[in-house]
């Protein structure tokens, strides 16, 4: 789908921070733009950092080392996140030799040592993935939200649901008779589900970001816009700042600026930092191809070839079925 702005005019995009800037995009290391950020600057942090899963933009380092390097840098960003903001840290497993580390558990004590509050372990369920054969195929990753303080910016409202029995009435106590529920919708579960009816069921639906998604780029472990979307209306306000440390292809971004937020981010190769702003220009002239947030997933009628079972799997089937029978009669 395209989206398609109304009446947005291109914003520079600035090489470096400044404090009057709208859209920040940094090729280097994200330390470097740091240095340059002031103190409790950014509203919301939001990132899927490399893996150290040996993908062609990383190098493969022992866990141990890697969680070392990703503590320092975590350091600066508790330093440039507002006492009001929010820090979401989008991770997946880290599998070595068929064993799987849980990253958003390794993760955990390095931000409560920084005295950061954990308000949900988001799970980001999605249906398509690659496929394990001596272990359960992988179909989930994690979202840890974390805040600064007790005091936060959390817009509820912005990201309510349907809810599935808008109909619910109080059936004691002074509201007796009386709706139950929220006008603007329910709260949504801290379980992001790839499912078809999301809006009936109260899930959200994000597919990942694979070969056939309008959102797909060269990077190889792109996450969707409407993923940050969610947290960008309900962690953030208007002009505030959205951070995405490790930047990729430019997904934080584009969400940030189209609900009106400033958006920066870093990233060191040139070819993701090239395609990040190609998308925000393409954003802003309207033929962006994004999925617009909400849209169900494609749930397969059972006409299309590709959903009906092969035909020779019909005949094996009718085989070992025809061979139990006679082991029966033996």
């Amino acid at each position: 789908m395209l989206n398609l702005p109304l009446f947005q005019s291109p914003k520079p995009i600035q090489d470096s921070f400044r404090s009057d800037a709208e859209i920040v995009l940094y090729q280097g290391d994200v330390n470097s733009l740091l240095a340059e950020i002031p103190d409790k600057t950014v509203s919301l942090i939001i990132t899927s950092p490399p893996y150290n899963l040996g993908k062609d933009y990383e190098n493969r380092v022992s866990i141990e080392h890697y969680l070392e390097t990703q503590t320092q840098v975590i350091a600066q960003l508790y330093r440039v996140l507002s006492d009001r903001g929010s820090l979401c840290w989008q991770v997946g497993n880290f599998v070595d030799n068929g064993e799987v580390y849980p990253l958003d558990i390794l993760y955990y004590s390095i931000f409560k040592k920084l005295g950061l509050y954990l308000r949900n372990r988001i799970i980001w369920r999605f249906g398509h993935g690659l496929h394990a054969s001596k272990r359960f195929s992988g179909r989930y990753e994690t979202i840890l939200w974390f805040t600064k303080s007790e005091d936060y910016t959390f817009n509820l409202d912005s990201v309510r649901i349907p809810a599935k029995y808008p109909g619910k009435r109080h059936f004691k106590g002074p509201n007796r008779g009386k709706p139950s529920g929220n006008p603007l919708g329910k709260n949504p579960s801290d379980v992001w589900e790839i499912i078809a009816q999301e809006w009936e069921d109260g899930f959200l639906d994000i597919p990942n970001v694979k070969s056939n998604h309008p959102e797909k780029t060269s990077h190889p472990c792109q996450f969707p816009i409407e993923l940050v979307e969610r947290c960008v209306l309900a962690l953030t306000n208007e002009k505030d700042w959205v951070f995405d440390p490790y930047a990729g292809v430019g997904s934080s971004l584009i969400a940030a600026v189209m609900h009106n937020r400033r958006a920066m981010g870093s990233e060191k190769e040139t070819q993701y930092v090239d395609i990040a702003r190609e998308r925000l220009f393409s954003y802003f002239n309207g033929t962006l191809r994004n999925r617009t947030i909400g849209t169900p997933v494609f749930v397969p009628t059972g006409k299309e070839k590709v959903s009906q079972v092969p035909d020779e799997w019909k005949a094996a089937s009718q085989k070992r079925l025809l061979e139990k029978k006679e082991e029966a009669y033996r």
